[in-house]
């Protein structure tokens, strides 16, 4: 899992079948102290996550697998809405 802040949503006329119905946010990857790492990316979300909310989000295969219909094309889905979050040394 990896940590991501929404920054927008993506508006598409045109998607895969699987996609219908999911809901498509931008993405900025974080490190574990929450600064910016690599560029933005489009995420399918499960979870009904909101602009400037802290996420967690899978890439790969198991995105995929976070959808309904796992026969889908995702290699980024928001898991999971973050409430709190401690680090330690």
């Amino acid at each position: 899992m990896k940590l991501g802040r929404v920054t927008g949503s993506v508006v598409a006329t045109q998607k895969d079948p699987s996609f219908e119905g999911v809901k498509i946010l931008l993405l900025q990857p974080l490190d574990e102290n929450l600064k910016p790492q690599g560029d933005a990316i489009a995420a399918c979300d499960v979870v009904q996550a909101g602009v400037g909310d802290l996420v967690f989000f899978e890439g790969g295969r198991e995105a995929a697998l976070a959808l309904e219909n796992a026969f889908n094309p995702s290699d980024a889905t928001i898991i999971g809405i973050v409430d709190a979050m401690e680090v330690r040394p």
